[in-house]
């Protein structure tokens, strides 16, 4: 019997948990011939999460927790769900119900067929702004051209994976991570599923303006060095422009005489001058940031506990 893994990466979801834990149930109830493992990744929440998980781990042998030593972050979350899930495939939600279980399914058969990436395209999200959907096409957009790897627009972490996608993800050990970046350089079979997703059921989102422009700048500098090119070239054409004014200055003022220039110009230049100066070294300072994490070698996350009833206790199938 093959066994599917849920990787449901958690933090302060208490709302959502009860009501996600019985849709999971049905489903599992719904597709009995499967081994299930629902592996919780609890992201040092700070509420009644981590009580709330302990509770199906008591009466469910198919539920285990991995309790991070502090909140992480999703990526990182999403990297220990990897590490410790135990299935021939896992399939990669959230907490928040916003992903429609109901098409788990469908996901399923494909990876039967033998695919082993099966992703979800939103069609449509409920809770998104005009301005947010806008920004998020030109950012995809800005990736694809950037990076050498087909980052797939409107595909958030939503998917199947086969145990050899899971496999080749625990290798990638970087610090700043994208995995979304990641399921494309992998590699593998993949088959897309188009599905409008929900809005959250309970609480706000954990995702604010600051942290998803910190996810796009992970996402550009983590698998492309065009913004360091596009600096050597900026560079390269401003200094090639002004050599050739400087040429210009001087022969107007030897041969012609015409003065040179006063202060108004001479402060738009230098300003310009400076201000392409700061964002190249600006641009430069990310690659150099990412850098020097690396180069620290500290591990993605921490793990305080890892959590399961053992099978010989037996399970509920609320």
């Amino acid at each position: 019997m093959k066994t599917i893994s849920l990787i449901i990466p958690t933090y302060n979801e208490e709302e959502s948990l009860h009501i996600l834990y019985e849709e999971l149930c049905g489903l599992t109830q719904s597709l009995p011939h499967y081994s299930w493992e629902i592996l919780f990744v609890n992201d040092g929440s700070n509420d009644k999460s981590a009580s709330i998980i302990d509770t199906f781990v008591e009466q469910d042998n198919r539920v285990a927790v991995v309790e991070l030593s502090r909140n992480f972050g999703k990526e990182a979350a999403m990297l220990a769900g990897f590490d410790y899930v135990q299935g021939d495939c896992a399939i990669v939600l959230d907490a928040d119900l916003q992903h429609p279980i109901s098409v788990i399914p469908q996901m399923i058969e494909y990876w039967e067929e033998g695919y082993d990436d099966v992703y979800v395209r939103r069609r449509s999200r409920g809770d998104s702004t005009p301005l947010r959907r806008m920004l998020s096409r030109c950012y995809y957009s800005l990736l694809q051209h950037a990076s050498n790897i087909d980052v797939l627009p409107d595909v958030g972490d939503f998917r199947l994976l086969d145990r050899k996608c899971i496999d080749s993800l625990k290798l990638l050990r970087e610090q700043c991570r994208y995995t979304k970046g990641m399921y494309a350089w992998i590699g593998f079979r993949k088959k897309e599923i188009v599905c409008d997703l929900h809005e959250r059921i309970a609480g706000k989102s954990k995702w604010g303006l600051g942290q998803l422009l910190n996810l796009a700048i992970e996402g550009v500098t983590s698998f492309s060095v065009t913004p360091l090119r596009i600096s050597s070239i900026l560079g390269f054409i401003i200094s090639l422009i002004a050599f050739i004014y400087m040429i210009i200055v001087l022969t107007k003022t030897l041969i012609w005489g015409d003065p040179v220039a006063g202060y108004p110009s001479l402060m738009c230049i230098i300003l310009f001058l400076g201000g392409i100066q700061l964002l190249s070294l600006g641009i430069i300072g990310e690659y150099l940031g990412r850098i020097f994490n690396e180069t620290k070698n500290r591990p993605t996350y921490i793990a305080r506990e890892y959590k399961k009833r053992k099978e010989n206790q037996g399970h509920s199938d609320n």
